[in-house]
């Protein structure tokens, strides 16, 4: 009996095409087609996060004629796939002919010249793209489900989650927009941050917890309203015990991912003030109490409650600190923030090294906002999930406006601040709809 052939192909499919139904009509001509269907962390490392997850895809994908097995690609390469399963083809479009994915098609083809397998390249159809598809429905609007679940799909495909501070629906738009493409990979960031700090100082308002949740989460909604990405929300001590189940439910409708709550009693001070001695460390039990009230309260199993330590801050050290975190996992804490004021992260590796032998799968939270010098890179190696960029673009923003207003005050004029100014054009241009 003759042999069937084998064909390989390789897909994202997150929303499928006519381009997709005709590679897939060609390659049938060959053989048996096994797909090798991109996993969402080979996606989100070169891309973005796929629109639906693996199992959604894989679960489309089989229904699909003549199709005779589906393998995980864990790579954005196709080669190391292609050397386990040793095809007789591969079928690709032809556009990776160009293109950061030349590369690829280069390894592709080195692997195939191995054993003698072939590759069959599909004139790309034209005006189809499921990625600009994605995107295009993103930038419409997305549902309060698909943003909070967003989150966790994230960390578990992502080596390190990047989140900044969004203090207004204009920066969450910049925020979501900035790109940046290096060789194959695009860089982005993967959420925002709402920071009770930031939104304090927009409002005029000391950084003291005085201003109400209501007020705070009117604002989440205007950036809601014109972004896709997920937020983590920032409730400082997230008040009384009986309160915060209340505060949870709110945020948890809205579409919010995640709440960090600091384990700090009485008047709320920032903790980055050089003078600590005002700032009371909860007792430890109270606060485990108040993230299990949280904990039932919450509606989606995806809202995730984050514990944020205060021990390095205020003095007490590595060994309170993971006394703590234990405490506050195994009252139902979703992940640990671990805070500090050093200018090196010294100590928040010492205890990142200490929390993973007793807790593997827990996310661990970065905000480097004092050791500024520490690479996304070295957070990832020693075992945290996600950094957050806290306040950088409020304070970026804070000395072009003031260095704008001194020069109109000093010419008498505009002409000489025009240069650090955006165009009225983009302006125009920047919020659809404008011009």
């Amino acid at each position: 009996m003759r042999k069937t052939k084998k064909v390989y192909i390789s897909l994202t499919a997150d929303v499928l095409h006519h381009g997709h139904m005709n590679l897939l009509e060609e390659a049938r001509k060959y053989g048996d087609i096994i797909i090798g269907l991109c996993t969402d962390a080979a996606v989100a490392e070169i891309k973005r996060l796929p629109y639906l997850n693996y199992k959604q895809r894989e679960k489309i994908i089989k229904n699909f004629q003549g199709i005779t097995k589906i393998i995980p690609q864990k790579e954005w390469d196709d080669s190391n796939n292609i050397r386990k399963i040793r095809p007789d083809f591969v079928v690709h479009g032809d556009d990776w002919k160009f293109g950061s994915d030349r590369v690829i098609r280069k390894n592709v083809i080195k692997a195939l010249n191995e054993y003698g397998g072939k590759l069959i390249e599909i004139p790309y159809t034209k005006g189809v793209s499921s990625g600009a598809y994605v995107d295009g429905q993103r930038t419409v609007s997305t549902t309060p489900e698909i943003r909070k679940s967003t989150l966790l799909r994230l960390i578990n495909s992502k080596p390190i989650v990047r989140i900044i501070e969004a203090h207004s629906p204009l920066s969450a738009i910049i925020a979501e927009k900035t790109v940046l493409q290096k060789g194959m990979k695009k860089k982005s960031f993967d959420g925002f941050w709402s920071s009770s700090l930031t939104y304090s100082t927009l409002m005029g308002k000391p950084d003291t917890e005085s201003l109400e949740i209501s007020q705070r989460l009117s604002y989440v909604n205007d950036i809601f309203e014109v972004t896709t990405k997920p937020l983590i929300f920032d409730a400082d001590t997230g008040g009384q015990v009986d309160h915060f189940p209340i505060k949870i439910k709110s945020m948890d409708r809205l579409g919010i991912s995640a709440v960090i709550i600091e384990d700090k009693t009485g008047l709320k001070k920032n903790s980055l003030l050089k003078d600590t001695s005002q700032q009371v460390q909860e007792d430890k039990n109270k606060f485990a109490q108040k993230i299990t009230a949280g904990k039932k309260a919450k509606i989606s199993e995806d809202f995730m409650i984050i514990a944020r330590i205060e021990s390095l801050i205020l003095g007490k050290g590595v060994k309170d600190a993971i006394e703590r975190a234990k405490k506050y996992v195994e009252a139902g804490a979703d992940a640990i923030m671990i805070h500090s004021k050093s200018n090196t992260p010294k100590e928040i590796f010492e205890f990142s090294k200490k929390f993973r032998k007793n807790f593997e799968n827990i996310p661990l939270v970065s905000v480097p906002t004092s050791y500024n010098k520490v690479t996304e890179d070295e957070l990832s190696k020693n075992g945290f999930n996600i950094v957050i960029y806290a306040n950088q673009l409020l304070r970026a923003a804070y000395p072009a406006m003031q260095n704008v207003a001194n020069k109109i005050l000093k010419y008498g004029r505009s002409k000489e601040a025009d240069k650090e100014l955006i165009s009225i054009k983009k302006i125009l241009e920047l919020i659809p709809g404008t011009k």
